[in-house]
């Protein structure tokens, strides 16, 4: 029997669907707060000091980057692939502009907010689809939960 979750093989239910669409919630206002700001990014290419932190942001941005990649390459569905897709856009911008700095990569602080406003809109149909394929409770079950 083929149902409509066979198209999901990471977010196969509503559960999981609305955990990662809080975490690319999160991220946005992340990416946000860091364009608002405006703090430029100098690189770790650059012949300057490369402080602590930098560092440990492009670390992050590679762990992430690569936990995405891999999230997308077995990812089923066609909503998931672009959902995963345009997290790992986002993720390996802002390693890229961490790493190169905004001489060379400047607009990927905008190519992060863009990817994570897409990827909450993917993620918000994601959930509306799982919302609407969710099982109904038997009849006998409503009826003694409200007695």
């Amino acid at each position: 029997m083929v149902t409509r979750m066979d198209g999901f093989s990471i977010l196969t239910n509503r559960k999981r669907a609305i955990v990662a669409l809080v975490h690319s919630v999160v991220f946005l206002m992340i990416a946000v707060r860091q364009m608002i700001a405006a703090q430029s990014a100098a690189g770790i290419w650059v012949a300057s000091a490369v402080s602590r932190g930098t560092w440990i942001l492009c670390g992050i941005f590679t762990v992430v980057s690569a936990i995405l990649l891999w999230l997308l390459v077995i990812s089923r569905g066609w909503m998931e692939k672009i959902y995963f897709g345009l997290c790992t856009v986002s993720a390996s911008s802002g390693l890229l502009r961490t790493a190169a700095g905004d001489q060379a990569f400047h607009a990927g602080l905008y190519v992060r907010v863009v990817m994570l406003v897409s990827a909450v809109l993917v993620g918000l149909l994601i959930v509306r689809v799982h919302s609407r394929t969710q099982p109904e409770m038997p009849e006998e079950c409503t009826e003694s939960s409200s007695s």
